[in-house]
């Protein structure tokens, strides 16, 4: 016979077995997830929340337009059942491998779902930076929801709900946006960055934007572009020009030396996150905390308080 304490311990490791094979079913359960840049996989955490295992491909600081795929890379997206990328060109190097992946699996671009007509058209193709219009990344936000509750139709509701909670932040923060970038005189509202990742920005909320580069960093440019555009500011008057913590800021900061050489006043007004959100702490390691740092980060360098 066995002793009580023996039985004790022979159902403890049976219980203890248990555990582990209930909890990794749980885990099974979650879809996997495997989303380009941080942003998409930010906006398909706040719809999928614990019904997904979501890993972002690109993290702090990576530039989209020129990322090349890992191997690691290669193993988070066969391994996932569904993959996000934003589209429209932004993951240019990638995209062979999505059109072949999506043979075998669910491959969505966020925003095949806005109307052309909402997209912003460049040398026959269109700018790919959709999240810097609050009300486009709520048309992403949608497409995310839909695509999960097709691959996930149990939590559909849930799905549905936590679209509906989300929308409302972003209204809430669209709605912030426009209230800040109406407290830049209307012409201050000149917007000059490292690339023309801004022009949804710009067309949204008011304001006239100029890149060095173009809509992608791979694009080239020369002495002649960073001329024109000193022209332009001195011109103008301009006071401030901003970094992206996914470009070099060297060109900008050469900028800014190029304009002061000629005696006018000309400071960097800060960094901005374009195409990359922000590290832990940094407060812009979400997308709501990321477009309320730019915000803030615009509208006081146009209103000369970038160092205050």
């Amino acid at each position: 016979m066995h002793k009580p304490n023996q039985l004790l311990k022979r159902l403890s490791l049976l219980l203890s077995a248990l555990y582990l094979t209930l909890g990794t079913s749980t885990a099974l359960a979650q879809l996997k997830v495997t989303a380009t840049t941080g942003m998409i996989a930010d906006l398909v955490e706040n719809i999928a929340q614990d019904k997904a295992d979501v890993q972002a491909l690109m993290g702090v600081g990576v530039d989209p337009h020129l990322y090349k795929a890992t191997q690691g890379d290669i193993r988070k997206l066969s391994r996932a059942d569904i993959i996000f990328y934003n589209g429209l060109h932004l993951e240019g190097k990638l995209q062979p491998i999505f059109d072949k992946i999506a043979r075998k699996k669910t491959v969505i671009a966020v925003s095949e779902s806005i109307p052309e007509n909402r997209l912003i058209a460049y040398d026959k193709l269109h700018d790919p930076h959709i999240w810097f219009d609050v009300s486009l990344w709520q048309e992403a936000a949608k497409k995310v929801a839909q695509s999960l509750a097709q691959k996930d139709s149990k939590n559909a509701v849930f799905y549905q709900n936590n679209l509906q909670a989300y929308l409302q932040k972003l209204t809430d923060l669209n709605a912030w946006v426009k209230s800040e970038m109406a407290k830049v005189p209307e012409q201050n509202r000149v917007l000059i960055t490292a690339h023309d990742a801004f022009g949804y920005f710009g067309k949204a909320y008011g304001l006239e934007v100029m890149g060095l580069q173009g809509i992608s960093t791979a694009g080239e440019f020369g002495l002649q572009d960073i001329k024109q555009l000193k022209d332009t500011i001195v011109s103008r008057g301009i006071q401030a020009v901003f970094v992206e913590s996914s470009v070099s800021p060297k060109f900008i900061e050469s900028l800014v030396k190029g304009v002061q050489a000629e005696g006018k006043k000309l400071v960097v007004g800060g960094e901005l996150y374009s195409d990359a959100m922000g590290a832990q702490g940094s407060n812009a390691e979400t997308y709501l905390g990321m477009v309320k740092h730019n915000v803030e980060t615009i509208r006081k360098g146009l209103l000369g308080q970038a160092h205050e």
